[in-house]
């Protein structure tokens, strides 16, 4: 079983980002819309994932937000140093975390000019 990503599949932003940690991350990972997955991975919540994408490890451990995001491109061999950095230096990790959510809150207007935009807008993030 490998690492699953989480994410809005209703989100037209949200896509194209997965396209392109699926092109860094290779078959490291593999990236279900939550609203058809959700049901495979109990301990995760809707609200959840509404509010960031979500990377359940094979053990069943989880990951959120940019942790989720750093820890994925890590298991390619992409971003390890960028992990490390977000588990040993707090200020990394709440830089990371904040410019996450900024963009979560914004993915709305982020996503103008895309086929399929937010469905879950910009106030739930």
């Amino acid at each position: 079983m490998k690492p699953t990503m989480l994410y809005d599949g209703d989100c037209g932003f949200c896509q194209r980002w997965i396209e392109r940690w699926k092109r860094k991350t290779g078959d490291a990972v593999d990236y279900l819309p939550y609203q058809t997955a959700l049901s495979r991975f109990p301990q995760v919540t809707e609200a959840a994932c509404r509010e960031a994408v979500q990377l359940v490890m094979p053990d069943n451990t989880t990951h959120r937000a940019a942790h989720a995001v750093f820890h994925s491109l890590a298991l390619a061999s992409r971003a390890r140093a960028l992990l490390w950095l977000y588990e040993h230096c707090r200020p990394f990790a709440w830089a990371a975390e904040a410019v996450y959510q900024w963009v979560a809150h914004h993915r709305l207007s982020l996503s103008r000019g895309t086929a399929r935009t937010c469905q879950h807008g910009s106030s739930n993030r």
